[in-house]
């Protein structure tokens, strides 16, 4: 069931984290919300485009840098060349389907954290990713193979 924000909710979460609502922060921020599938900034760039004619590649690189600067989005990588962006910034890990391509947040306990081996280190991010073949992907490959 995809959640759908009002505008004052919009506005008011970025103003709890320190940044001045415009509209394609706000545009940016809702897509985010709204589609939580880790999307790239060019992914964010084609979604937005038609709703604002007037938007810049340059705009939606600039947000996602201040989104990230203000703790409202993490960037993940998952062996790609291009970043991810995360609007959850709770401790979580990934998973990513080496089939689909689709990435697929899971649990992680703080208890990771208990690593004796780390005493004395200073811990600023952690990053969790799992690769393979996602539920969905191996049913069809499954079912593919009962076919034959």
């Amino acid at each position: 069931m995809k959640m759908t924000y009002k505008v004052e909710e919009l506005k008011d979460y970025l103003k709890k984290h320190g940044i001045r609502p415009s509209t394609i922060r706000l545009k940016i921020l809702q897509y985010l919300l709204e589609n939580r599938i880790h999307p790239t900034a060019e992914d964010i760039y084609k979604s937005l485009i038609n709703d604002i004619p007037t938007l810049s590649k340059t705009s939606v690189y600039n947000t996602l840098d201040l989104f990230l600067e203000k703790g409202v989005v993490n960037t993940l990588s998952l062996k790609e060349k291009e970043l991810r962006y995360d609007i959850n910034t709770y401790l979580h890990g990934h998973f990513k389907c080496e089939v689909c391509g689709k990435v697929y947040d899971f649990p992680v306990t703080d208890k990771i954290l208990e690593v004796n081996e780390l005493e004395g280190f200073t811990i600023k991010s952690i990053d969790i990713n799992a690769y393979g073949i996602c539920k969905k992907c191996n049913e069809k490959i499954k079912n593919n193979k009962e076919e034959e």
